[in-house]
């Protein structure tokens, strides 16, 4: 008796496999899209990311703290050292962080001359927040990662995670800095700059102690009071905006994250506390809606009609903080 032949599939239809395909949750999908930035392109390097104990980040963090401490002591109280620590807040916390680094470079809600944007972005150097390309590639890439395992400083990490523990510790987002930053690795002074924003802090030291010491108050009150204190006060309403607008105060805008309008956080640091409008119009160089009080914008809106800023980037409607605004709308 001939052997029965098999039976062979109709040509063009492919066999069906039994095996089920793997599922891809969207956290599998969230990591591909991680790894894919931390790739170079073509012809570029890969970007080293330090592993182990940032112990260097942890010593100055603790020796910052330390000397804001001994600012604080009696005899370096002064009213030339606390208007020093004011002023230099505002032109590194607002000029320096909100407006140049924040707004400015990272989303690019508006553009100002050359001379402009660097003056910014050396105030932002100042802040000692590290300098423009690494603070600027680790902001994009929160965006880009709101509140995911990716996220460097996520906030379902937790509070103390989210406001500063995540630099103690390896920052695997470092290697996407390159990829999220080519705008502002084209500029030598950019480049520059991100490699020695620490020396900043020097001529200001010394200029600090020269007014100081002119003055009669001493040199070291104002040298505390304006580098060291300063440094902490702003560290610390900045991370506020990653740790705390995450995790209290209200939404109004559907983000696909945690963040949150925070009247209170908002006030310290110049409109960035209304995080939640932030994150559902990331482009806007206006945070603060309707009556929310965002002192960055009103100083961009001084640029503007000074004729240095333009191309000032604002949803398409601004009837308060309604929902249902559009995104991309450019003015002047």
């Amino acid at each position: 008796m001939a052997a029965t032949p098999a039976v062979q599939p109709r040509p063009g239809i492919a066999a069906r496999s039994t095996r089920q395909p793997a599922t891809i949750t969207a956290g599998d999908r969230v990591s591909r899209r991680a790894e894919a930035l931390h790739q170079p392109r073509a012809g570029e390097p890969m970007a080293q990311v330090k592993r182990g104990t940032p112990w260097v980040t942890i010593l100055f963090m603790l020796t910052i703290h330390l000397l804001a401490v001994v600012a604080l002591l009696p005899r370096f109280w002064s009213l030339p050292a606390v208007i020093s620590l004011l002023v230099l807040y505002w032109v590194t916390a607002c000029l320096g962080v909100t407006i140049g680094y924040h707004r400015m470079l990272s989303h690019r809600a508006f553009r100002v001359p050359q001379w402009l944007e660097r003056f910014f972005a050396t105030c932002g150097a100042l802040s000692c927040q590290h300098g423009p390309i690494d603070w600027v590639g680790l902001h994009r890439h929160h965006h880009k990662f709101s509140d995911t395992e990716v996220d460097h400083h996520s906030s379902l990490k937790g509070f103390w995670w989210s406001h500063m523990g995540w630099m103690f510790a390896p920052i695997p987002a470092m290697a996407a800095v390159p990829r999220l930053t080519g705008d502002l690795a084209r500029d030598p002074y950019y480049r520059w700059l991100n490699n020695w924003f620490l020396v900043l802090q020097l001529p200001l030291a010394l200029l600090l102690f020269w007014i100081g010491s002119a003055s009669g108050v001493g040199g070291w009150s104002l040298v505390l009071w304006g580098i060291p204190l300063r440094l902490v006060i702003v560290y610390h309403f900045t991370w506020l905006v990653n740790s705390a607008t995450h995790l209290w105060g209200d939404t109004s805008h559907e983000s696909g994250d945690q963040s949150k309008n925070n009247a209170w956080v908002a006030a310290f640091t110049f409109g960035e506390g209304w995080h939640n409008n932030h994150h559902a119009y990331p482009h806007s160089a206006r945070h603060g809606f309707g009556p929310q009080i965002d002192l960055t914008w009103q100083h961009i809106r001084l640029l503007r009609s000074l004729g240095l800023a333009r191309q000032v980037r604002l949803p398409a409607a601004q009837q308060g903080a309604a929902t249902g605004m559009g995104v991309g709308r450019r003015v002047g």
